[in-house]
């Protein structure tokens, strides 16, 4: 297929949304209980890796990159991922430390968003979460400098097996350049697919200690 016939089949093909309605009455007043809810509800539907998430940076020179990680835990109210301190994501967190996260669920036609600001987790907690990784995981963080050039094409591979040998038969410590961080919402959007495009869209914004909601125009 050509990109002409790609451009042909994109603006040909529509297909309408759900007809269920999202009203304020259906809502709790606090947004992580309410996504704790859309959550079980996208588990219950067999949404294949529901926990996926797409994770938005913005680097010191104000461009955006966007990636697909997963939601990990929950602390301080917020959302957990696990990653490399030294990749790309990480080194823009660390020039602007605020980001986006989307959770997007097609087949019930939902998703989330959410903005805020994000920190790293307790060392203590990343050691816990590292203990759960499967051995070969363990070794891959090792083995690849995450977002760096590969020079050659055995280059992860030799290293694979170079730390499958240093560390055979005794514990994979956590690496210093790998753990968590959590992202602390400020703002969080509820989104459900509607005919004609007029999607129900709640907004949570932080108040203080509590939460402010109002509904937005599709």
């Amino acid at each position: 297929m050509s990109l002409e016939e790609v451009r042909n089949y994109i603006n040909s093909v529509r297909r309408d949304f759900a007809s269920k309605p999202l009203s304020k009455s259906d809502l709790n007043e606090n947004p992580m209980e309410q996504f704790a809810t859309w959550m079980e509800e996208a588990v219950n539907a067999q949404i294949l890796d529901p926990y996926a998430m797409c994770l938005s940076t913005v680097n010191a020179a104000g461009k955006p990159s966007s990636r697909i990680v997963y939601w990990r835990d929950v602390a301080d109210d917020g959302f957990v991922l696990y990653t490399n301190y030294n990749s790309r994501k990480g080194i823009e967190i660390a020039a602007n430390p605020f980001v986006s996260l989307n959770f997007h669920w097609s087949e019930i036609d939902r998703q989330i968003r959410i903005e805020g600001s994000i920190k790293k987790v307790p060392v203590e907690m990343s050691d816990t979460y590292w203990a759960t990784r499967p051995r070969e995981s363990r070794i891959g963080a090792w083995a690849s400098a995450q977002s760096s050039i590969v020079l050659s094409p055995n280059q992860l591979q030799l290293s694979v097996n170079e730390l499958e040998e240093k560390y055979k038969n005794v514990d994979i410590p956590r690496p210093p350049h790998w753990g968590g961080y959590v992202v602390i919402p400020e703002r969080l959007e509820f989104w459900q697919g509607r005919p004609s495009r007029l999607h129900d869209r709640f907004i949570y914004i932080k108040s203080g200690e509590g939460w402010t909601m109002e509904q937005l125009s599709p």
